[in-house]
């Protein structure tokens, strides 16, 4: 048993340490785009707390020309310590110098799912056959502009063999999530990965769509050359990232990068 006097100086050598350890917290600036936003809102606060860094972030797509794209805002010269972002945009911008290719970590894998309003009765769309069915029998069809809805206007109706039918009557929603245009009413159903639909009230989430013809994209994230703070946003990377993060990302709707 300890005497008290060492329980006070082990309290007081305790106290010292995060005091330092806060005084020497920075602000990181993280810019990360919509697919492991869930997460990040998670997981962020946390980092916060346990390192007393604190977390400026900015929302922007991964990839487009958009002024709000990640890619135009380093390209602007705005000031980012981590990127959190489509796998593929994150190599890009590695090919092209803006983030540094020793700083890539892999941070989770997103699906493809649908919603409906909240309400409506739920379609199965576990088989082929199903999915085939509902896009054929909907009255209107939404999808992102992100990587889901690129893949689902180019190559998913086309496999399933419904392009000419349901051309007429699906859209590419641009920069809202496409749960908002189904919670609304302005659309029957909707696509778009998960973790960006399960978050929005009024929509109820159906399923991931088959894995046959199921579109997986893999988030990553880096940290941009000249960033300022760099040991703290290894660090954010590495929590992220880490076993101990798991059960968050898996709540949002994403899967763990499998292990290799």
């Amino acid at each position: 048993m300890k005497s008290p006097l060492l329980k006070l100086i082990a309290l007081a050598l305790a106290a010292s340490t995060t005091l330092a350890a806060h005084a020497h917290a920075e602000e990181l600036h993280v810019m990360t785009s919509g697919g492991f936003t869930a997460a990040y809102r998670q997981l962020g606060p946390k980092f916060a707390a346990a390192t007393g860094n604190t977390l400026d972030t900015t929302l922007g797509p991964s990839m487009g020309k958009s002024p709000e794209a990640i890619p135009q805002r380093l390209a602007r010269g705005e000031p980012a310590d981590v990127v959190i972002m489509v796998g593929y945009a994150l190599d890009d911008l590695i090919r092209d110098g803006k983030v540094r290719a020793d700083s890539r970590v892999e941070l989770a894998d997103s699906r493809i799912g649908m919603v409906v309003r909240d309400g409506a009765p739920k379609p199965d769309i576990a088989s082929i056959d199903g999915l085939k069915q509902t896009l054929l029998h909907a009255k209107s069809i939404a999808y992102s502009d992100s990587a889901s809805g690129v893949y689902i206007e180019r190559e998913l109706f086309k496999r399933l063999g419904v392009e000419e039918q349901v051309a007429p009557k699906a859209k590419m929603v641009p920069r809202i999530p496409v749960a908002s245009v189904v919670a609304n009413g302005e659309y029957e159903i909707g696509f778009q990965q998960v973790s960006e639909l399960l978050p929005v009230k009024g929509a109820t989430f159906v399923g991931k769509i088959p894995e046959s013809v199921q579109s997986v994209t893999r988030y990553a994230a880096g940290i941009p050359v000249g960033a300022q703070h760099p040991e703290e946003a290894k660090a954010l990377l590495n929590y992220l990232a880490s076993p101990g993060a798991q059960a968050e990302v898996q709540a949002t709707g994403l899967d763990s990068v499998p292990a290799r």
